[in-house]
C-alpha cells in the first residue's frame, strides 16, 4: 500500500483538511490553485508540519500528533520533485544526477534510469542549456536515484508543450507501473489526473 494521510494546517490564511486512503498505485490531488495542495506534499515530505495528523506511507509511520512522531525530512526518504527543476547551476547534469545517488544505494540503476527517462545525451550538459522537459526529467531521475521510499511530483507537467508532457507521462507511467514506486502527484487538469492517477481526490475551497 502507499500513502495513508490524513492531516490538518492552516498555511496562511488557507485552511487545510486532507484525506488520503491507502492504495496501490499513483495518488493525484487535483484542484484549482491555491487550495493546498503543495501544502499537502510539504507536510507528507517533512517540509512543513500539520497542525494535527497522521502520515504514513508504505506502512512507515512519518507524523503522528498524538503519538508524537515527526521523522526528519532526511529520515523521511522522500524523492521530490518540485515545480521547478531545482538542478545545480553549477553541476553538470551527471554531477547533478550523481548527486541523488550519493545520498545512498537504492534499487535505481544510474544506466537503467538515464535510460529510460532518455537524458543519455544530456549528461555534460549545463542545467541552464535544458529545456523545461529536460530539466523536469533530469529532476526525476535525481529523485529516483536518491533511493527514495516514494516519489512526490508537484505539477510535473506544468508550462510544457504537448510533446514534452507526453514525454513526462510516460516517465512517470513506467515509474508507476514497471518500478512500482509509491507517487503522489499534484495537478489542476484533470486530463491529467484521469490518465495518470489509479486514485484521485479533489481538493477544493
Amino acid at each position: 500500500m502507499s500513502f495513508d494521510v490524513d492531516v490538518e494546517a492552516v498555511i496562511g490564511t488557507t485552511e487545510i483538511r486532507c484525506r488520503i486512503e491507502p492504495v496501490h498505485g499513483l495518488t493525484v490531488l487535483v484542484g484549482p490553485s491555491g487550495v493546498g495542495k503543495t501544502s499537502v506534499l510539504n507536510m507528507i515530505a517533512g517540509l512543513t508540519r500539520p497542525a494535527r495528523g497522521r502520515v504514513a506511507v508504505a506502512g512507515a509511520e512519518l507524523f503522528d500528533s498524538d503519538a508524537g512522531i515527526d521523522v526528519d525530512v532526511a529520515g523521511r526518504h522522500a524523492g521530490y520533485v518540485f515545480q521547478e527543476s531545482r538542478l545545480f547551476p553549477h553541476m553538470r547534469v551527471r554531477a547533478n544526477l550523481g548527486y541523488g545517488a550519493g545520498r545512498g544505494a537504492g534499487r535505481f540503476d544510474f544506466d537503467e534510469t538515464i535510460a529510460f527517462l532518455g537524458i543519455a545525451h544530456l549528461l555534460d550538459r549545463w542545467p541552464r542549456s535544458l529545456s523545461g522537459g529536460e530539466a523536469r526529467r533530469v529532476a526525476i531521475g535525481r529523485a529516483l536515484l536518491s533511493a527514495p521510499s516514494f516519489l512526490l511530483l508537484d505539477e510535473p507537467l506544468s508550462s510544457l508543450d504537448r510533446a514534452r508532457a507526453e514525454e513526462i507521462m510516460r516517465a512517470i507511467e513506467h515509474i508507476r507501473d514497471d518500478l512500482q514506486l509509491p507517487i503522489l502527484m499534484v495537478t489542476h487538469d484533470a486530463a491529467e489526473a484521469e490518465r495518470l492517477g489509479t486514485h484521485i481526490i479533489t481538493m477544493d475551497r
